[in-house]
């Protein structure tokens, strides 16, 4: 609109302190992985497949042949995943990467299409490795920003106090009162009707053409989400093993994936995974992943098969966890939405 530009120096002022402290966050994110000996790695935005989460939409594009030949389709990566794995293979052990990553149709005041994504992977580390990291990493960079606490909409979360970790069945019997492991008697098939009947009898609306992760996400939504992080921050951990596409199924109970999230003031900052390492296991759940996408929304997206190659040629039992950047800007300098920390939004 015209005179609202962000450019507009008045308009520009007004995100400058949040801007400074994205600055000084970044510094301790880089200091953060320097003084353990992680490499800072660049990996191409521009890939076969751009991530298969059924519910992420990529930026489709070609590559031109300078030589003529045809033009060669490509997307915009939904996040650097497959190619810092493929360096695990190569034999970087600890590796991080500060990522410009695009998702198409995310819009809102946790969303944007394209945003920063902190990513980083230890070879022989476990997911207890890595809740320690992003604890002690987003107290670095609470220091760095002057706050003790995270803040977004009138709620804190105290940083600094011990966060409390959280297994997903404990969320749903706390918060919903379900048991969510027992709607899922087969693991990998969960028994949609059950949790149908459950999200029902709680007064959750569920339509005859919501499937089993649907009603999951709702129950989340309604019921658990709105209780994560408002006095410390919230690790929610051991996933049904359903929801993990890129997690190997925990030793401990083959019901649940090595996986967690973190959760302050309600936002969700991470989703973490004790990687799976198996090309034959991945490639079935590639494969099932883009039939849902398919039945969903009418497309489906290339596998990588270089990132299967390497998975098949052997990668190191790692653990590796990706962060929203500016999501965790925002709730260090208490802005209401991700566009206060941006140097400049994506228009539109």
């Amino acid at each position: 609109m015209a005179g609202k530009e962000w450019w507009r120096p008045q308009a520009f002022a007004a995100r400058r302190a949040n801007l400074e402290l994205r600055s000084r966050v970044l510094g301790a994110t880089r200091a953060f992985f320097a003084t353990r000996d992680f490499a800072e790695v660049e990996t191409p935005c521009l890939q076969v497949s751009p991530g298969l989460e059924p519910h992420l939409k990529a930026f489709a594009t070609a590559l031109a042949d300078p030589y003529g030949g045809p033009d060669r389709p490509l997307y915009l990566h939904t996040s650097p995943e497959f190619a810092m794995k493929k360096l695990l293979v190569a034999g970087v052990p600890r590796l991080y990467q500060l990522a410009r990553v695009f998702r198409n149709g995310e819009r809102s005041a946790t969303h944007h299409p394209e945003f920063t994504m902190l990513e980083w992977y230890r070879a022989g580390a476990s997911i207890s490795d890595l809740m320690a990291d992003t604890e002690t990493l987003v107290r670095d960079c609470a220091r760095a920003a002057g706050v003790e606490t995270l803040r977004r909409g009138g709620l804190e979360c105290d940083a600094f106090a011990p966060w409390r970790r959280l297994s997903v069945a404990e969320a749903f019997n706390e918060y919903a009162g379900i048991d969510v492991l027992a709607t899922a008697p087969d693991p990998w098939s969960p028994d949609r009707s059950v949790l149908a009947a459950e999200a029902t009898r709680i007064g959750i609306s569920v339509s005859p053409s919501d499937t089993w992760e649907d009603i999951f996400f709702k129950v989340m939504l309604d019921r658990v989400e709105p209780h994560l992080g408002f006095d410390r921050p919230v690790i929610l951990h051991s996933y049904p093993v359903s929801m993990a596409a890129l997690s190997r199924p925990s030793p401990a109970d083959p019901r649940v994936a090595e996986r967690f999230e973190a959760y302050a003031c309600g936002v969700e900052l991470c989703n973490a995974f004790g990687e799976l390492t198996d090309a034959g296991e991945q490639r079935r759940r590639f494969t099932a992943d883009m039939d849902l996408k398919e039945r969903l929304y009418g497309e489906r997206y290339p596998l990588d098969e270089d990132f299967l190659a390497a998975l098949d040629f052997g990668m190191p039992d790692s653990a590796g966890i990706a962060l929203g950047f500016d999501r965790l800007v925002m709730l260090l300098a208490g802005a209401d939405g991700i566009d206060e920390v941006l140097w400049a939004p994506v228009a539109g």
